[in-house]
């Protein structure tokens, strides 16, 4: 039971409120809207099994890289966009929470707070940027390396060709 309540069923959450960002960014394919919501699913069960690093903002790092990686891939296998798996599967990590006590804070005119939770805020949406970013890049350097890989296979498999013609 605990099990259910404590990862489950705030991962069912997370998948149900990515399910309807997809209603309203207007995804068409029934299977982009399932995997984009399952991004946002993911992504939280990755936050909260990261909850033991003690930080929110490596939580929510390890989320986002989490979330771009299977972006990626399943962009590449539903050949769709990786931005709509994307997006929707971050949501659920968007520091709104944090913002808006950052704004109460500010408000109230309770600076000592205003600045820490302003602060913590901005550290947790760039970790979600970075995060992103890295897998980004891993993923594209990886590409990059198999594309080469293809070419230097396909060159190869030329020169043979032209040799034993001759």
């Amino acid at each position: 039971m605990i099990i259910v309540k404590g990862y489950l069923l705030p991962c069912l959450w997370a998948f149900l409120s990515s399910l309807v960002f997809c209603g309203i960014f207007n995804v068409k394919d029934k299977k982009v809207i399932f995997f984009s919501a399952l991004g946002g699913g993911l992504g939280w069960f990755a936050y909260l099994i990261s909850a033991p690093s003690g930080s929110v903002v490596m939580q929510n790092l390890i989320a986002a890289i989490t979330v771009a990686l299977f972006s990626e891939f399943m962009s590449r296998i539903l050949k769709a966009p990786s931005t709509v798996f994307l997006v929707i599967g971050v949501l659920p990590m968007v520091p709104g929470g944090g913002i808006y006590y950052t704004m109460e804070y500010g408000v109230q005119g309770n600076t000592e707070m205003f600045i820490e939770k302003g602060l913590e805020t901005i550290a947790v949406a760039g970790a979600i940027a970075v995060g992103v970013s890295v897998a980004s890049a891993i993923f594209r350097l990886y590409s990059h390396f198999q594309h080469k890989q293809f070419k230097q296979r396909e060159n190869m498999v030329i020169r043979y060709d032209r040799h034993n013609n001759k």
